[in-house]
């Protein structure tokens, strides 16, 4: 079963390849969606893939890599949109953070 996690990370994540890092975790595990960077430092990702790897994919979100410092993470169910391959998007522009959580 496919499922959809849309997560918001805050704290210092940028400038410390979290976005990098989350795509090739996400690869290693099969997990489709993106990540980019928002406007005012935060992070925003979606994960969608089978129950157990999206859940392991939020876990790492709320810890990130070693050089990352998450002070908060949350993360909303959605219904997944049949994602393919994981991608780094470009950074959100001022105002344009319509999918944080």
């Amino acid at each position: 079963m496919t499922v959809r996690q849309h997560v918001h990370v805050s704290g210092r994540v940028q400038g410390v390849f979290y976005r990098d890092t989350c795509r090739r975790f996400a690869e290693e595990r099969g997990v489709a969606g993106w990540v980019r960077n928002l406007y005012n430092g935060d992070v925003e990702a979606v994960f969608e893939g089978r129950s157990d790897d999206v859940a392991e994919m939020a876990r790492w979100a709320a810890q990130g890599p070693p050089a990352a410092q998450v002070t908060h993470c949350t993360g909303v169910a959605e219904e997944p949109e049949g994602l393919t391959g994981f991608h780094v998007l470009p950074d959100a522009p001022p105002g344009d953070d319509p999918h944080a959580v």
